[in-house]
């Protein structure tokens, strides 16, 4: 009896033994100790840069601004013109900065207008005082040249023009000639143009926007003449 017993405690001992032997760990996936980093969100697109605003400043002209397109006996003293310095888009789909003179009065008329020719991008080939050309009109017409005030007489007249009262404005004279009553025009540049309606940058149509725009400020275009035509030609009150 005491033999089986002890029997009995080695074979309890041995499966004791069997037991406690160590079992493999389980693998376990080594991670990374790296911190995750979030993908780099794709580079915004910039948005195009805004043109620039409008911009309009009326000053008063000093007497040596125009050393040719005025003069002592002119029906305006240069003393009730003003500059007007403004903002305008060229034949190049870019922004520049123009000059015009004209009467004191009809500032803001000329103000409205041009803000709303900027807005529209409308184009406009260049735009300087006429004294750039000695106030020769012809040569400013040559080089394209939209301007207003200009001590002269009307063409074809012994009056003056309304040009001479800081009253009227020439735009794009090579896009928008004065033609006669038999369809000629006077700048061998412009021929192309004397007909209307018509496509092309900076041309003026009848009933087009432009004209609408001087119309609602009161001022009348030298395309609605009768018998010769002056599609350039704006002024206050017509003529």
């Amino acid at each position: 009896m005491k033999r089986a017993a002890t029997m009995a405690f080695v074979v309890l001992a041995s499966v004791s033994c069997g037991a406690a032997e160590p079992v493999p760990p389980a693998r376990v996936p080594v991670t990374s100790t790296t911190a995750y980093e979030k993908p780099a969100s794709p580079a915004a697109t910039p948005s195009p840069t805004a043109p620039p605003a409008f911009k309009a400043k009326v000053s008063n002209v000093s007497r040596d601004r125009l050393p040719y397109s005025w003069r002592p006996g002119c029906p305006v003293h240069y003393r009730d013109l003003r500059l007007i310095t403004l903002s305008y888009w060229g034949f190049d789909g870019k922004p520049h900065t123009g000059e015009l003179v004209v009467r004191e009065t009809v500032t803001d008329d000329i103000v409205t207008v041009f803000r709303k020719l900027y807005g529209w991008r409308w184009p406009i080939k260049q735009m300087k005082l006429v004294d750039a050309y000695k106030a020769d009109d012809f040569d400013s017409i040559e080089a394209d040249n939209t301007s207003a005030f200009n001590c002269r007489r009307a063409t074809g007249s012994s009056n003056w023009s309304n040009h001479a009262y800081g009253e009227a404005i020439d735009i794009n004279p090579r896009e928008n000639p004065y033609v006669t009553a038999s369809g000629s025009t006077a700048h061998e540049n412009a021929e192309k143009f004397t007909e209307r309606p018509m496509k092309g940058k900076g041309v003026i149509n009848p009933g087009d926007k432009v004209v609408k725009a001087f119309s609602q400020v009161g001022w009348e275009w030298g395309g609605y003449w009768s018998g010769a035509k002056d599609y350039q030609h704006f002024s206050k009150g017509g003529g």
